[in-house]
């Protein structure tokens, strides 16, 4: 039985729920996202001049710089517009219907962000007893970038939201009631996406705390019938993974602090995986509670 405020969230998808509609809507979201990135390297190239724009679209493929990981998080502006586009032009929703009624929207995103931040503060200085970080940027230059890179953060976030618990997610779960197929698949899809060559064998590991993740946001999305919550668990963690504490051989441009330990480890990282497959089973209990009470 799926919760009422998700069938009214599903509401629009139910008007055009063909599977061709959406194939077609995920061709042309692909196809705008690449698109977008295209026109931004075309822009990129004056912009920095021939002798280092090839350096700079090397430094793209694993961003250790502040530049190179906002020039990708900018890149989601595509994604999102992708999605807009193929809602509106495939299914005829409007991008309102993608995230649920707005002050639900609003107050699950701020009630979610609010009782997580002591959550992983506290899991964050936890492990610093265990393994303390090493500084990754200036203090000075960290805070000159941490407004633009909150602001991108959310773009980011949001163009995932919208794309895997939104318009996939609503779309699915309109046509088919069988939730391994409405909550599964794109929580399977958004989980292999996030797939680390760099981490060895430890990629299946992430790939298993990916999915735990996706599901649980697709299960808040369900259980309140918007994407507050949903957005507001991958803004919190999403700016401690890529702003305050990144793992070394990931993403680590606009990260104050990196760990001791790269993500190939065959030590810590298996360990910190189990601790974060635990932790977000804690998060997704105490989101349920504060926010369906």
């Amino acid at each position: 039985m799926r919760a009422p405020e998700f069938e009214a969230y599903i509401r629009p998808a139910r008007l055009y729920p063909q599977i061709w509609r959406l194939l077609i809507g995920i061709l042309l979201i692909g196809f705008i996202y690449f698109a977008f990135f295209a026109l931004m390297l075309v822009v990129l190239y004056p912009v920095i001049g021939a002798e280092g724009y090839f350096g700079f679209l090397e430094k793209l493929r694993a961003p250790s710089e502040p530049a190179p990981t906002l020039f990708a998080l900018l890149s989601f502006v595509g994604m999102a517009l992708g999605v807009v586009l193929a809602a509106a032009a495939c299914h005829f929703r409007g991008p309102g219907s993608l995230f649920g009624p707005w002050p639900d929207v609003r107050r699950d995103f701020l009630v979610s962000v609010g009782a997580l931040i002591p959550v992983y503060a506290i899991v964050t200085a936890g492990s610093w007893l265990f393994s303390a970080p090493e500084l990754n940027l200036p203090l000075g230059l960290w805070l000159r970038c941490l407004p633009l890179a909150l602001v991108l953060l959310l773009v980011q976030i949001s163009a995932e939201e919208m794309l895997f618990r939104g318009y996939l997610q609503q779309q699915l779960a309109a046509r088919f009631t069988a939730r391994w197929i409405w909550m599964g698949l794109p929580a399977v899809l958004f989980a292999s996406l996030h797939w680390n060559p760099e981490a060895g064998l430890n990629a299946w590991m992430i790939i298993a705390v990916t999915l735990a993740f996706a599901l649980i946001a697709a299960d808040l999305t369900e259980q309140t019938g918007s994407l507050g919550a949903a957005m507001g668990l991958h803004f919190i963690n999403n700016s401690v993974s890529l702003l305050f504490l990144s793992t070394q051989g990931t993403i680590t441009g606009l990260s104050l602090y990196v760990t001791p330990y790269t993500v190939s480890d065959a030590g810590p990282v298996p360990l910190d995986m189990v601790l974060n497959l635990l932790m977000m089973v804690l998060i997704w209990r105490l989101l349920r509670f504060v926010l369906l009470r």
